[in-house]
């Protein structure tokens, strides 16, 4: 299997977890929020400065279709780490002083032990 091949099916399964799978993740608390609860921790909370922020509370403003608000910030997210990583991938990558395209390592001689 090829790098390409290899990060296009990543990039695939990525995309269907973030937009279709998602939806169907729990909406219970999970157990640190559970604890919280139970020990009055989360009387004291307070609403996230970014909350009315058009990826706030997992779902994208304007879009009343839960499924779809939520399948779409998922997607949003995952093109969003794509491109910073990317982007810190190719940074670093490039500092190395390697041409694009290349490893900047010599390959191995084969050998002929005939």
């Amino acid at each position: 299997m090829t790098t390409k091949r290899f990060f296009a099916g990543f990039l695939l399964v990525s995309l269907i977890l973030a937009g279709i799978v998602s939806y169907y993740a729990s909406a219970s608390p999970d157990g640190l929020e559970k604890v919280a609860e139970d020990k009055g921790i989360s009387a004291k909370e307070k609403d996230h400065s970014l909350k009315d922020s058009p990826l706030g509370d997992y779902g994208v403003k304007g879009v009343d279709d839960a499924r779809l608000s939520g399948g779409l910030a998922g997607v949003i997210g995952v093109g969003a780490v794509l491109l910073v990583g990317g982007g810190l991938f190719w940074a670093v990558r490039r500092r190395d002083g390697a041409p694009a395209g290349r490893s900047g390592t010599p390959a191995e001689p084969s050998r002929n032990d005939s």
